[in-house]
């Protein structure tokens, strides 16, 4: 089963899920705003897809953290807690693959890579 983690309202998961739909690919979609987001898939998510990559820096949500809340992240654990606290700030969306692989974001052609 492939798994999309985001928020429902974020056009890249829009699209996402969208495309999943179109190729008849069943999947479930885990609300970070709903149901949190699982402390042992951030952690793997950080040591694989590594933690500035996971950090969506662009976002509103970082554009809105004070500078001292920015200049605190330096590693894997401060990301971890900032992603705790703030979901919003992941970039999205993380994609747990059938086959146990991990993406970040969505492209189409990211995505026919994986099925």
């Amino acid at each position: 089963m492939i798994t999309v983690y985001g928020i429902p309202n974020c056009d890249t998961v829009k699209r996402a899920r969208s495309w999943l739909q179109a190729q008849a690919l069943d999947h479930q979609f885990h609300d970070f705003k709903k149901s949190g987001v699982p402390e042992a898939q951030l952690q793997r998510w950080l040591a694989e897809l590594g933690w500035e990559r996971v950090l969506n820096r662009a976002g509103t949500t970082w554009r809105k953290l004070d500078e001292a809340s920015k200049a605190a992240v330096v590693d894997a654990p401060s990301a971890a807690a900032l992603a705790l606290a703030q979901p919003s700030v992941i970039k999205r969306p993380v994609v747990l693959w059938a086959d146990g692989r991990l993406s970040l974001g969505f492209s189409p052609e990211l995505f026919a890579s994986h099925c």
